[in-house]
């Protein structure tokens, strides 16, 4: 089930009284209009005191808490993906990877104190994707690129001269599989780690691709995850007595590594109980696991670490279901029965929300929130609406979550059925229960985009602060006084629309076939197995096919604006426009080695531009946003200079003066219209597309 599906036409009155309060809220103070700043909708209230107090933003958080934004795309941040405090300082370092771009990430101090615009100052730069970020047991301030693992001084005149290298050659961006064969874009090339207390370290590194599956039959383990190198596992250095490695000369090899723990596609996510390695105490990793097109399979898994244990990826999901595509795999050698019978298979510790896309988990000390104290806290980065939350977790006293028997439900943000329970193929499971700190980081039109946590920490005052790689943001989490605020409703676009749309197309014989090319050349071709497999199953029409694609993409926050193709990802990403990571994986050389790659997704511009019948005409350019209303007068919210929009009625024929348009105006509505009501703007606000 596409999870789009759970949109209601209608909505309850709850929500609509919650809107309204939204709508009073943002223009209640002096009836001046809201400062936008990455998508937030910011009013003169803020969350911290004194030097410490910013703008505070809407998102739906625990009572007691707000959320402020230190810094925003004005900043000029462009792909935050971790933040660490200096020890003892007030400032900040802020990993930006700047996009997939390779070697366009920097290293960021961030001085919250200082002026806005003024709060950042560039450490190091060009750096092959930084990520990591971890104060070592020197107190040094530790950080990895793609391949590398290093320690330099953000307070020293020139950063770049203390560098101190510790580990320079892991798998990185361009790999050697066991197997000889090359690859240019490993799927998962970031490093996250951590040091235990006797200055070990322990480095996620991530599986080669998502699912590891070639074309059938597979008869063979798969090979990125096996030997002493192995992928999709976690690698153990040892530093030598004394507890600190020692800086790399010029020619020196690596410190010996031991592949930990393997059998984990991406742990993103890692958390050690400050006595581990003490007997019992817990190692816990954040499982990112593989895709399916059901937004409740599979569940992401909380694993407890142990020394030689296989955690099951790419061969079985969820607790203990076998992958079917690893079926003959499964039938004998060392795996033989992995997922079900094999002493080597650790089973999730618990399970995680499905699609969640764990990719912070620490630890909760401080002294600001007292009621956290010891908890597990958990950043779900992933798009789906079982995603974009901070989860906290009740603990034993040796960290691991508390488990209970099933039922065990959690929230699914913007469906109509509100919760779901944890399940596997074979019904309901236990699982850790958790409660929610931010909960609704939904997108709401007007007042907040969809949230993309990345990054967290904790800072010696006891706050939280978080980096949003999607929204180029940097946010602090306070005290705050009386109750929450009503959650915010849910705006997304509907299944009315996604049919209508699907229609059209069906309706347009040239762009059925440009629908059938993009299918076979782009989707089948080189996108089945991201994506979760854009809903393809087997035993479909080509027609059913062709269908199951064009809604796959509709339902996509962002990808397709219909009329508008320079306005969507699905435009930016297949030709690697912008920060986000170019699709598909390797797509670079794709150009110039396939005949008619260019074309295709020339293909796909057209397939979007001529989506809507209608006159496409673009916005005119002059003040920053053009108003545009419903039918009965109401505004719906400012689109852009230079936007495209598809006019269905040159002189609307029910408001004069005003064209009516089509165009899924997702991004600049306030909340107040429906996508099925149509849209007017002043004819004297359109021109012809050149």
């Amino acid at each position: 089930m596409n999870h789009l599906t759970f949109w209601r036409e209608s909505r309850s009155l709850r929500a609509c009284a919650v809107a309204l309060v939204v709508l009073l809220t943002l223009t209640s103070v002096g009836s001046s209009e809201p400062v936008r700043k990455s998508g937030y909708a910011i009013g003169t209230e803020t969350c911290g005191s004194a030097d410490l107090a910013f703008p505070k933003i809407q998102i739906d958080m625990k009572a007691g808490f707000c959320a402020g934004l230190v810094a925003s795309e004005e900043d000029r941040l462009k792909f935050p993906r971790s933040i660490i405090q200096v020890p003892g300082r007030d400032l900040f370092v802020v990993a930006d990877m700047a996009g997939w771009g390779h070697t366009d990430g920097r290293l960021l101090l961030l001085d919250p104190r200082a002026p806005q615009g003024q709060r950042f100052k560039e450490l190091l730069t060009a750096i092959e994707y930084p990520f990591g970020l971890v104060i070592g047991p020197d107190k040094k301030l530790y950080t990895s690129s793609a391949e590398t693992i290093f320690r330099f001084d953000p307070l020293a005149d020139n950063p770049r001269d203390t560098v101190e290298t510790i580990v320079r050659h892991m798998p990185g961006r361009r790999i050697t599989l066991p197997n000889g064969t090359k690859l240019d874009e490993s799927a998962h090339p970031l490093k996250q780690f951590v040091f235990d207390k006797n200055g070990r370290l322990f480095v996620n590194i991530g599986s080669h691709s998502d699912d590891c599956i070639t074309p059938a039959p597979i008869t063979k383990p798969c090979a990125a995850a096996e030997g002493a190198s192995a992928m999709a596992s976690i690698w153990l250095f040892t530093p030598p007595s004394g507890g600190i490695f020692p800086a790399l000369k010029p020619g020196e090899t690596d410190p010996p590594h031991s592949v930990h723990a393997r059998g984990l596609r991406n742990s993103m996510a890692l958390a050690l109980h400050p006595s581990f390695p003490d007997a019992g105490y817990a190692f816990l990793q954040g499982e990112n696991g593989r895709d399916l097109p059901d937004i409740f399979k599979p569940n992401e898994e909380i694993n407890a670490i142990e020394q030689g244990r296989h955690y099951g990826w790419p061969y079985c999901y969820d607790l203990s279901t076998p992958s079917p595509e690893f079926r003959i795999v499964l039938q004998s050698g060392v795996y033989k029965s992995l997922c079900t019978a094999n002493a080597l298979y650790k089973a999730p510790f618990s399970l995680l929300p499905p699609h969640g896309a764990p990719l912070a988990m620490l630890y909760y000390h401080g002294a600001k929130f007292p009621e956290l104290e010891g908890k597990l806290l958990v950043g779900l980065h992933g798009y789906r609406p079982t995603g974009s939350r901070v989860i906290v977790y009740e603990v034993d006293d040796h960290g691991f979550p508390k488990p209970a028997p099933a039922p065990v439900s959690y929230h699914v943000s913007c469906a109509a059925d509100p919760t779901h329970s944890f399940q596997t193929e074979g019904g309901d499971v236990a699982a850790a229960p958790f409660e929610e700190l931010i909960a609704g980081w939904h997108r709401v039109n007007g007042a907040r985009p969809q949230g993309a946590p990345a990054g967290m920490t904790v800072a010696e005052d006891g706050a939280i602060w978080l980096v949003e790689d999607k929204n180029q943001t940097v946010i602090r989490i306070d005290r705050a006084a009386g109750d929450a605020p009503p959650p915010l409703p849910c705006d997304m676009r509907s299944q009315a629309l996604i049919d209508q749309l699907a229609v059209f197309v069906a309706r347009d014989a040239p762009n059925s076939v440009r629908l059938t090319n993009l299918r076979k050349g782009l989707v089948e071709k080189h996108c089945v197995g991201c994506h979760s497999d854009f809903g393809l199953k087997p035993g479909l029409s080509d027609a059913q096919k062709d269908a199951t694609v064009l809604r796959f993409m509709l339902s996509q926050d962002g990808w397709v604006y219909p009329g508008d193709p320079d306005s969507g990802k699905l435009r930016t990403r297949l030709r690697g426009l912008g920060a986000e990571k170019l699709m598909p994986p390797g797509g670079e050389g794709l150009p110039n080695a396939e005949p008619g790659y260019t074309r295709l997704l020339d293909t796909a511009d057209l397939l979007v531009s001529k989506m809507v019948p209608g006159l496409r005409m673009r916005i005119r350019s002059g003040p920053p946003q053009r108003k545009f209303f419903g039918k009965t007068n109401k505004e719906c919210g400012e689109i852009p200079a230079a936007k495209v929009v598809v006019v269905t009625q040159r002189n609307a024929v029910d408001k004069p003066g005003f064209s009516r348009f089509f165009r899924p105006a997702d991004p600049y509505l306030n909340g107040e219209c429906s996508d099925g009501d149509g849209y007017y703007i002043r004819q004297e606000f359109l021109v012809p597309v050149q």
